[in-house]
């Protein structure tokens, strides 16, 4: 990706952009407050920045709206009882009790830790991700399992599932891997965002661009799929 800026009154903004085949130019502020411009390469250089520049506005709206709502929802967390944690969708309670069975689970609308000594930190943070990871892992095959079909006659092979942290994406398709890897914070998503992510993902399999036939064949299989996209980017993103 090639860096570049544009200003914006006194302000200066920095962004990423990257050539790839897509219809539109594309522009996206993340969360993390980066900046990413996608064009193909028959874009010229000079109109992208003229894009952005007409774009000033909406994306110092953007990046206001992360600056204010991020700091609190990525404090660091105290793993104490009464403390909230997303899972598919939700908030939930943490429940810390001190036993000599050390576990995470799920249980009566509560996170419930069990752990030997619940003044340890890096014990009760090692749980909880440790539980995350195996829940992540059981619904995303879960949900694979169950959109898998939908492509299966049409040709498509069933992918290898990789989970992983990503900034700047809910998914992709590795089609030379014959993979597609799943960003590891969807677990705190709804279910039904999470299929839309993994639906998407198996139609490049089929339509590798973003064109006119990918989303139409996506509207065929998934016709609520707008509403769900819209879930995730704008409802449960300000929460991850």
């Amino acid at each position: 990706m090639e860096r570049h800026t544009i200003k914006y009154g006194t302000t200066k903004f920095e962004y990423f952009l990257l050539r790839k085949e897509v219809k539109n130019i594309n522009l996206n502020v993340k969360p993390d407050l980066s900046i990413i411009v996608s064009a193909s390469t028959d874009v010229p250089f000079d109109y992208i920045q003229k894009f952005v520049k007409s774009k000033a506005h909406w994306i110092q709206k953007r990046i206001t709206y992360f600056s204010k709502t991020l700091p609190e929802k990525h404090s660091i967390k105290e793993y104490i009882s009464g403390e909230s944690f997303k899972y598919l969708g939700r908030q939930y309670r943490l429940k810390v009790i001190e036993s000599e069975e050390e576990r995470v689970s799920f249980i009566r609308g509560f996170i419930r830790m069990q752990i030997k000594n619940r003044d340890n930190y890096n014990r009760k943070d090692n749980l909880i991700k440790a539980w995350y990871n195996e829940r992540t892992h059981i619904i995303f095959n879960e949900l694979l399992n169950r959109t898998y079909p939908l492509l299966e006659k049409y040709g498509v092979e069933k992918p290898e599932l990789e989970i992983r942290l990503m900034r700047a994406r809910w998914g992709s398709c590795l089609k030379e891997k014959q993979t597609i890897a799943l960003n590891s914070e969807l677990i705190k998503a709804p279910k039904y965002c999470i299929q839309y992510v993994i639906l998407h993902e198996l139609i490049h399999f089929i339509h590798f661009n973003h064109n006119k036939e990918f989303y139409d064949f996506q509207t065929a299989l998934m016709p609520d799929w707008k509403i769900r996209k819209e879930i995730l980017d704008q409802e449960v993103i300000r929460d991850l």
